[in-house]
C-alpha cells in the first residue's frame, strides 16, 4: 500500500510518498483555504500513485477531522471532505502527533514542534496523545506559544528564544516524567545546543509517521483489536 503523507504547516505544505516515491513542497499562507489547498495538492500530485492519504493538521483534530479553524491559515477547515477532496481515503491527526510517531524510539517521549507555532505530542506505551502546550502561561501574562513561536525570534532574538527553550523543556519532561524530549519543526535547526535528555528530530519523522497511521493504527472504535499504535482525538 503507497501512502501520500500531507503535511500541513503554517509556512509550507509537504507532499511525500515514502519509500523511494516522489516529494514536493509548495508555501502556505494565513489565507490558505482548504480548498485551495486541496486544488494544489491535486494539481502536484497528478501523476503520482498511491492508495491512501495521511494528513497532518495545524490544529485540533476530532474523529471526523479538524475541530477548530488553525490560528495560521484561512477558514474553512472544520467540516471539510478531505476524502471527497482527494478522491482517496485519509486519515487526519494534529501535525505534531504525525512527528512523534515517526520520532518515537521507546519508553515516554515528549514531542515539541518549534515552527509557526508550537506543536506537542506524548508518546508511551504506543499511545500518542495530543497536546496544546502553548496554552500554558509563562513569564507573567504570556504564553508558551508567544515565547516559542516564530514571531518570537524575530521580535526577542534567537538568543533569548533559545534560552526559554533551554528553561521551559526540563520542566516539561519532568512535569509529564518522559523519559526524552524530541524537539521537531523547522526551527530548531537554530538551537547550537540542546537540552539535556533531548534530541533533535529528523526532516522526515511526519513522513514515517503517515505511514504508521495506516500500517499499524487500527480504527479507534475497533475497541477488540490489540493496536501497535492508538492515537487519543
Amino acid at each position: 500500500m503507497h501512502v501520500l503523507v500531507i503535511d500541513i504547516g503554517g509556512s509550507h505544505v509537504k507532499l511525500a510518498v515514502p519509500g523511494g516515491g516522489p516529494r514536493a513542497r509548495f508555501d502556505s499562507s494565513p489565507t490558505m483555504t482548504p480548498d485551495e489547498a486541496m486544488s494544489r495538492i491535486r494539481a502536484e500530485t497528478a501523476e503520482w500513485t498511491y492508495d491512501v492519504v495521511s494528513l497532518g493538521f495545524p490544529g485540533r483534530v476530532g474523529p471526523t477531522g479538524p475541530t477548530d479553524e488553525p490560528g495560521n491559515l484561512g477558514s474553512g477547515w472544520v467540516g471539510f471532505d478531505f476524502t471527497a477532496a482527494l478522491g482517496h481515503p485519509v486519515r487526519i491527526v494534529n501535525d505534531a502527533v504525525l512527528q512523534a510517531l515517526g520520532a518515537y524510539q521507546d519508553r515516554r517521549m515528549l514531542f515539541l514542534g518549534l515552527g509557526t507555532g508550537l506543536g506537542a505530542a506524548l508518546v508511551t506505551e504506543r499511545v500518542a496523545v495530543p497536546l496544546e502546550l502553548g496554552e500554558l502561561p509563562y513569564d507573567g501574562d504570556g504564553t508558551l506559544m508567544d515565547r516559542l513561536g516564530h514571531h518570537a525570534i524575530a521580535r526577542d532574538g534567537v538568543e533569548s528564544w533559545a534560552a526559554v527553550i533551554h528553561d521551559v523543556v526540563p520542566r516539561l519532561q519532568r512535569a509529564f516524567l518522559a523519559d526524552y524530549v524530541v524537539l521537531g519543526g523547522g526551527n530548531v535547526a537554530r538551537l547550537d545546543r540542546l537540552p539535556p535528555h533531548t534530541a533533535r528530530g529528523n526532516n522526515d519523522d511526519a513522513m514515517h509517521g503517515g505511514v504508521l497511521l495506516w500500517r499499524e493504527i487500527v480504527e479507534p472504535h475497533d475497541r477488540d483489536a490489540s493496536p501497535f499504535w492508538r492515537v487519543v482525538e
